[in-house]
């Protein structure tokens, strides 16, 4: 039986030392829940902030309400900054962010399953744009577990 995924970045980030925090706005903390669901994350997990609305992304997270209007809430660049704010409000090696849309309705003229993923590692930032399919559940799932698998990439897992 192989070791779930979460436990695996646990013991990297425990190994090497490396802190994470997460901006979370579709997932709704989901990234945190299973992030701290193993024993010990306190080690490496710093916390997050949960940003659902635009309201919050601007005044928790520091995101130009400007970013917002023009970009929009679901794109690349409020990813990218979420992702950036985060480390630095926080403290961590590690920013991760989560915007998107998982239904059932799409959002700002963006397709349902549409994910903007932010990673910061050690100040090298990156944005993936992923397309998931499924239930809004199963989008938020599927939405975390890639961003883990990356994390685990970049780090040397």
């Amino acid at each position: 039986m192989s070791e779930k995924i979460e436990k695996v970045l646990g013991k990297l980030l425990k190994e090497k030392k490396l802190t994470i925090a997460a901006a979370e706005s579709f997932t709704g903390g989901l990234f945190s829940k299973v992030i701290t669901d193993v024993p010990g994350s306190s080690a490496y997990f710093l916390g997050s902030i949960v940003s659902y609305s635009n309201f919050a992304k601007e005044k928790l997270l520091k995101i130009p309400e400007d970013t917002i209007k023009t970009k929009g809430a679901v794109s690349r660049d409020t990813a990218y900054l979420m992702a950036k704010n985060i480390t630095e409000i926080l403290g961590s090696d590690i920013g991760v962010s989560f915007t998107g849309v998982a239904g059932p309705t799409s959002e700002e003229g963006k397709p349902i399953g549409l994910a903007y993923i932010g990673m910061v590692f050690l100040k090298d930032t990156e944005v993936f744009e992923e397309h998931f399919y499924g239930s809004r559940e199963e989008i938020r799932i599927k939405s975390v577990n890639f961003a883990i698998k990356e994390i685990i990439k970049r780090i040397g897992g």
